[in-house]
């Protein structure tokens, strides 16, 4: 006859985590993995997910602008992709549409992907705006061919302005500090600009056309001298991003107990 204490039987069965302390543990968990210099919460299903849905909205826009306006680079070698301008957008939609996702799942993964996005796609947008209109206050001609069609303002801004100052803001008050170093952002700028002059000149072998009026205007070494000095500002770009955020958030030196990381390439998850 087995004999059982009064204890064991009355001993209620150990409760499982309600749903509302797993939901408490996820909160503190992405507090822990948020970044001491990183102003404004993200990922997050509120103002960081606001942000994400309205500039992507604002590159949706320009993607159909580009559908719904026609004109010969449409029906050319590369399409639309010919443009820097194109290209830099079309990874600043990378980088927002990974980051609307971190949000919506909170995924810290996702949110570093994001951030190691950003760490081309902000420079790099940076970089076109500054081009762009530094440019075509020299002379529009240099940017725009004689035939193409002038766009709205309101278009103009939302290829050449919108997705610098978007991406900006999102680093200052949605991420974490960059950590590249000058050096390895001079490569990454490095390589970019070579890659993008390589397309270019594919493009014009199959069109017989340039997508930019200056690359007609400069010679072979002329255009290298301009790709060249294209990655040297996108470097000082990421420079200049850098400070700019130690500016509004601070340095990682004044918050008690944080180590400042070393600088180094890919170091962007902010731990």
């Amino acid at each position: 006859m087995a004999f059982f204490s009064s204890n064991a039987v009355h001993a209620a069965p150990p409760r499982r985590p309600s749903h509302l302390h797993r939901m408490a543990s996820d909160v503190a968990l992405q507090l822990v993995k948020r970044h001491p210099l990183q102003r404004l919460p993200s990922p997050s299903r509120g103002t960081s997910a606001l942000l994400h849905s309205l500039v992507l909205c604002s590159f949706a826009y320009s993607f159909d602008f580009l559908v719904r306006y026609p004109n010969p680079f449409n029906d050319s070698y590369g399409w639309h992709m010919q443009f820097l301008t194109i290209i830099g957008l079309s990874l600043a939609t990378a980088t927002f549409a990974v980051g609307l996702l971190a949000d919506l799942t909170l995924s810290h993964r996702l949110f570093v992907l994001k951030n190691t996005l950003s760490v081309a796609s902000a420079p790099m947008e940076c970089l076109i705006s500054l081009l762009y209109w530094g440019l075509r206050a020299i002379d529009q001609k240099l940017v725009l061919p004689d035939w193409a069609p002038r766009i709205s303002l309101g278009a103009d801004l939302s290829f050449h302005a919108i997705p610098a100052l978007a991406l900006i803001v999102d680093l200052l008050f949605f991420s974490p500090p960059y950590t590249i170093a000058f050096l390895p952002a001079l490569a990454l700028s490095g390589a970019i600009a070579a890659g993008y002059w390589f397309w270019v000149e594919i493009c014009a072998s199959a069109n017989g056309f340039y997508p930019y009026p200056i690359f007609d205007i400069l010679d072979t070494p002329q255009r290298a001298g301009l790709f060249a000095f294209a990655a040297l500002i996108m470097s000082i770009s990421t420079v200049m991003l850098r400070w700019i955020y130690v500016q509004v958030n601070g340095r990682e030196e004044g918050v008690p107990g944080l180590a400042r990381p070393k600088e180094r390439s890919g170091n962007v998850k902010g731990e």
